[in-house]
């Protein structure tokens, strides 16, 4: 904070001392990292301003300050430029203003994206190395406080924290069942929430720390300039401390919970196929309350399963109701809608888009020729490798005059002998795949054809394309089985879909675009 005032009042002198300065305002995000521009508020209102053509000229300390990412910087003082608003960067002596400002601000711009990227590797290091005594990251949770990097146990949370195992273990109830009881009964979340899910139940279950062992690093952020954070799947180690803490649960009932859990888990095949949701994970809305649907696998006769969608506030919460506590819970939107139904569904919204779905099969086939072309061409150099290969044979059979004429010693002719067979190796197994290749592969004007084909059965609507839904739907709001609507990414059109009786298949579509549905049309 000192740090903060003393630079205001830097701003301040400096301009009065320049009579063509006059101060509009100082804009400030204090303690927040140059690196990501979205959340700094008091930078954003400033490029606001600046559009608005409040001021002319921005001061900024030095490049570091105004943004550490390259591309950033020069987006928004470009942009700056265009509605006549110079940036002046007083240490580096930088005026986006001069000629050659870009030129330099670049430069510095590029050191400071660098230095930014040092940072976070040295401050990552030392967080590790934080971890590894002991120290805690993260935030404090629902029956431990987190202070000054030490767990403490928090006793009103730790009795929730321990209903919740008793209720798991030794009653053998679902975790819905306990988040709906822990609702009923009025008993708060850690933030205050009197509503409980069966998600919230899961993780303070599967959670370590309850049973006194500390896992840090589950997630990463793979870019120091966006700060996303991922899981993290081994692509950093992460910091494991058993026995760390107070336990609130015993090791043998933290024991018997993950037996419970690993029980209940779909089988392999199930569970691949939840873990990857897409395209409608997420994208399906209730109309009645708003929540996100979720899937259910049934074993139906036959190998793969039925994938059913519903509503997850009346999956977990039942029909409308006033609960125990007074609370309002529960959605009335009492229907389950088969993932095969959904696809029909966006089959024939794809073959009501009023697009020109040649030209842009056109384009797509265009680009993938000359992908596939580069590629082939790349690939089908058999005789360069060849080449290769017998310059490899020439140097390798040379090697044993050079040894007994005394050029080389026994351990350099060893040394060299290896290195030309690896590669010998190496270049032979590649003609082998390039030969078995040649055998397989079909022309290319076959397969751009091909895939020509496929493209247009897709915007037609005749066949159904997982992967291409996953880019194009924004979302489904179902308001009844009956009646829902379907919006598009990119596009200013809904369409309503009116089943005449439970998805048969025979569905009414009318599109829109700023008013409710000017017209219908009949989809087959």
């Amino acid at each position: 904070m000192n740090s903060f005032e003393s630079q205001k009042r830097y701003f301040e002198q400096e301009i009065k001392r320049n009579p063509d300065w006059e101060l509009y305002e100082i804009y400030a995000d204090e303690g927040l990292s140059g690196t990501n521009t979205k959340k700094r508020k008091a930078f954003q209102k400033m490029i606001a301003d600046a559009h608005l053509g409040k001021f002319s000229l921005i001061l900024t300390k030095e490049v570091s300050r105004f943004a550490r990412n390259t591309v950033d910087t020069l987006e928004y003082t470009r942009n700056l430029l265009r509605v006549g608003v110079g940036v002046y960067f007083i240490l580096d002596n930088i005026n986006t203003l001069d000629q050659d400002g870009e030129f330099r601000l670049t430069m510095m711009a590029s050191f400071a994206q660098e230095e930014s990227r040092k940072i976070s590797k040295r401050v990552k290091w030392g967080q590790f190395q934080q971890m590894e005594k002991g120290v805690v990251f993260g935030r404090s949770l629902l029956g431990y406080d987190v202070i000054g990097g030490k767990m403490y146990i928090n006793e009103k949370g730790a009795e929730i924290v321990r209903l919740i195992y008793h209720k798991f273990v030794r009653e053998h109830k679902g975790t819905c069942t306990i988040a709906r009881e822990l609702r009923e009964e009025g008993i708060k979340t850690l933030n205050g929430n009197s509503t409980w899910s069966n998600t919230t139940i899961l993780k303070i279950l599967r959670n370590e720390k309850y049973c006194g062992d500390l896992l840090q690093k589950k997630t990463v952020t793979k870019d120091f300039l966006t700060h996303e954070k991922t899981y993290n799947n081994g692509e950093e180690e992460k910091s494991f401390l058993p026995n760390h803490h107070e336990p609130i649960i015993d090791r043998e009932m933290w024991d018997e919970a993950q037996y419970i859990l690993g029980k209940n888990r779909p089988s392999e095949e199930v569970r691949s196929q939840h873990t990857n949701r897409y395209p409608l994970s997420g994208k399906i809305k209730c109309g009645h309350c708003g929540s996100s649907f979720s899937a259910k696998y049934k074993r139906k006769n036959g190998p793969t399963p039925y994938k059913g969608w519903h509503c997850n506030t009346h999956s977990t919460q039942g029909k409308k109701h006033i609960d125990k506590a007074g609370n309002e819970v529960g959605c009335d939107l009492n229907c389950q809608i088969s993932e095969k139904d959904f696809m029909a569904i966006l089959a024939q919204v794809m073959a009501c888009v009023d697009v020109d779905k040649d030209k842009i099969t056109n384009e797509l086939c265009d680009i993938l020729s000359v992908v596939l072309k580069q590629n082939l061409e790349f690939e089908d150099d058999t005789e360069k490798i060849a080449q290769k290969l017998d310059e490899h044979h020439k140097k390798s059979d040379m090697l044993l005059d050079l040894y007994l004429g005394g050029d080389l010693t026994k351990e350099e002719y060893r040394t060299r002998k290896e290195e030309y067979a690896k590669n010998i190796k190496a270049l032979e197994k590649r003609i082998r795949e390039l030969e078995k290749k040649k055998g397989t592969t079909y022309d290319l004007h076959d397969a751009v054809q091909d895939i020509r084909a496929h493209i247009k059965s897709v915007f037609d609507g005749v066949k159904q394309d997982e992967n291409f839904y996953k880019y194009i739907l924004d979302k489904i709001v179902v308001n009844s089985r009956e009646d829902m609507e379907v919006y598009l990414n990119l596009l200013p059109f809904r369409w309503k879909i009116v089943a005449k009786s439970a998805l048969s298949g025979d569905f009414n579509l009318g599109t829109s675009k700023n008013t409710m549905y000017p017209h219908r049309l009949r989809c087959p």
